[in-house]
């Protein structure tokens, strides 16, 4: 059958890093996406705005890497334009500055395709000014040119020795050429320099120095992604009101060490500057991301686990029918709450059919999905896990029919073991399903390789499971392709000691002690436990941990 709908690319400039700087045009286009074409430099939260459905494209260029030719790129577009797809074409930056963007328009005019440009802000202009430098002054810098060293032996060096300011792009793998031949033509040596690589994001950092300091002070250090500002209005960065300036400027001159950026007019939170990994399943890390980013934190959602109904509703189904059977009613977690429920729908019944029926749910959160279905459970054990559910149950199990819809598989056994013990008769039937997804997104990938996140956090040993399972398979997949393929039952495993050196120095979060087991287990430590074994209680263990090693500032 002939597609009819007509496809339109929008080429979107997604800013400095920070989804903050996001236009409200591109969020608009990016969360009715059908297609996200991406470049490697686009914050990993960018992707998180997109439906679930939206099929995605990492075709990022990445110094001394594998990358997607522009040619190839450019067909892509044209395909997927030509298939009737609404397709986001997302670029760091803004796409019309060093963006590449003429080659894929002219491709889109050649096969005919609509396309409309959204403009985005450069990290040229972003990062300079999140530093505090600004790069025009009445005084210092009556103009500044804007470079990419991308391929230093191409520029005019001569003419741009003359220019007040210059900010460089693209230069970091080329700092020593670029310093060498400003100095040739003129530049004197104590001109001052910035380096500021990850402008714009939490975890941004700055090397102050002159010509003749900053490649010795900065000799070993991958700064890429780096914006470099030549001129002396880096020397104005002192006077622009950055929190704790004069002593920091005194250090960066005397040291070249790095700072932290952070706003200078908000108060400093607990977790600010921190990027958390969080691994619940999509459709339930809103809570949690709330909780951690009212403490500062820029959070990366990883989801390890697809829920989706169970391969047969035989079980439940038969259960519904005969609920009049059972004395208790046993639900350990949301998921099971909120599929018992729909099935209890779908079957022509409501809440009314549990009348006679006591209810038992395990966790706060169990209990908070209970309740927007009216109902109150009889029976929540103190420490929120069910393995105390049996030990403090509120009444003899002896010949107790109880109904426990959970997990299909992959759930922990014990409870239903120690209930037996008991003398209940436990039937156990399906009500979803939680998988491990097939792969783990580019970006996501690309956040560990950068060593971009400082804590991982796990809700369950699920989480740990799948998520070990995904870091194992993305380490050791092919890098010859840069399209998201699927390889989840590869049992190929890549050396522990390279998955465990992706942790190091990565804060590793559990919610309680089965799942702090599975870290040990397959991650080799836990850092931080929490007390009371929620999501409040993990995000109030985070902070603690961070306060008390001297994060909070």
């Amino acid at each position: 059958m002939t597609n009819h709908k007509k496809g339109k690319i929008y080429i979107v400039g997604a800013g400095p890093g920070d989804v903050n700087y996001l236009t409200v045009r591109g969020q608009q286009l990016l969360t009715e996406a059908e297609v996200l074409v991406y470049d490697a430099l686009v914050d990993s939260l960018l992707l998180q705005l997109v439906p679930c459905d939206c099929q995605l494209f990492d075709v990022g260029k990445r110094g001394g890497r594998p990358s997607t030719p522009q040619a190839t790129i450019n067909q892509l577009l044209v395909d997927q334009c030509q298939q009737g797809k609404q397709v986001v074409r997302l670029k760091s930056g803004d796409p019309f500055i060093f963006g590449r963007s003429s080659s894929e328009i002219q491709a889109l005019i050649a096969a005919e395709c609509q396309f409309e440009v959204i403009p985005g802000i450069s990290s040229a202009l972003a990062a300079p000014l999140l530093a505090g430098i600004p790069l025009t002054d009445s005084v210092l810098s009556k103009c500044f040119a804007v470079v990419t060293a991308h391929q230093p032996e191409q520029l005019d060096w001569e003419a741009l020795a003359r220019i007040d300011t210059l900010a460089i792009l693209m230069g970091g793998r080329h700092l020593a050429e670029i310093v060498q031949q400003l100095q040739n033509y003129g530049r004197s040596h104590q001109t001052p320099i910035a380096l500021i690589r990850n402008g714009g994001r939490p975890q941004q950092q700055v090397w102050l120095g002159t010509l003749s300091t900053i490649v010795n002070q900065t000799l070993g250090i991958s700064l890429s992604p780096v914006v470099i500002v030549v001129g002396e209005v880096v020397g104005l960065r002192a006077f622009m009101g950055l929190p704790d300036q004069d002593q920091l400027q005194d250090e960066l001159n005397s040291q070249g060490c790095q700072d932290k950026h952070q706003p200078a007019t908000e108060t400093t939170k607990p977790l600010t500057g921190k990027t958390v990994l969080v691994t619940r399943s999509a459709s339930q890390s809103q809570k949690f991301n709330q909780l951690l980013e009212q403490e500062g934190a820029t959070i990366i959602e990883m989801p390890t686990l697809v829920i989706t109904p169970p391969s047969s509703w035989a079980g439940l189904d038969y259960a519904i029918a005969n609920l009049a059977n059972f004395d208790w009613l046993i639900l350990t977690s949301s998921n099971g709450v909120d599929y018992f429920f729909k099935r209890l729908l779908d079957n022509g019944k409501d809440a009314r059919a549990l009348v006679g029926i006591k209810i038992a749910v395990v966790g706060k959160k169990t209990a908070a999905s209970l309740k927007q279905h009216n109902l109150q459970p009889e029976f929540i054990p103190p420490n929120f896990v069910a393995d105390s559910l049996v030990e403090h149950f509120p009444e003899s199990l002896t010949n107790k029919q109880v109904l426990f819809p959970r997990v299909e598989t992959g759930g922990r056994e014990v409870l239903v073991k120690e209930l037996t013990e008991k003398g209940a008769q436990v039937v156990e039937v399906a009500a979803y399903e939680s998988r491990c997804p097939d792969y783990m997104a580019p970006a996501i990938l690309d956040a560990w390789q950068q060593r971009a996140i400082d804590i991982v956090t796990f809700a369950s040993s699920k989480t740990v499971k799948n998520f070990y399972k995904l870091l194992k398979q993305a380490f050791n997949s092919s890098t010859e392709t840069n399209l998201p393929h699927s390889n989840a039952d590869s049992e190929q495993s890549a050396p522990s000691k390279t998955l465990h050196s992706l942790l190091d120095n990565v804060c590793i979060a559990s919610i309680g002690p089965q799942t702090s087991e599975s870290c040990r287990q397959l991650l080799g430590r836990v850092d931080v436990e929490a007390v009371e074994y929620t999501l409040e209680g993990l995000t109030e263990a985070i902070v603690a941990w961070e306060t008390e090693r001297g994060g909070k500032t």
